[in-house]
């Protein structure tokens, strides 16, 4: 069975619909996931709004590209080191 990816969005509205007042299984049971879900999500997502959300998501973004870069500039110095150890 193919499970659904939610967006942190998705997740968020979620959560809000549970501090509005229905229940957390009545929720869980509504948007098919489990009670487990919620929690994982509750406790990484709690206190998020959805601007919040979007801000991570491209801090996230930012942050593997800059890896990528830091990573390509290690490579590029271990080879010009190597370039020069060679006695010409």
């Amino acid at each position: 069975m193919k499970q659904k990816r939610y967006t942190p969005e998705q997740i968020i509205t979620i959560l809000r619909e549970v501090d509005a007042g229905k229940g957390i299984q009545e929720v869980c049971r509504s948007n098919n996931i489990s009670p487990q879900s919620y929690h994982r999500w509750r406790k990484k997502y709690g206190r998020m709004e959805l601007r919040d959300a979007k801000r991570l998501k491209e801090l996230e973004r930012e942050n593997t590209q800059l890896k990528k870069i830091v990573a390509e500039q290690m490579l590029e110095n271990r080879v010009l080191k190597e370039v020069n150890a060679k006695k010409w």
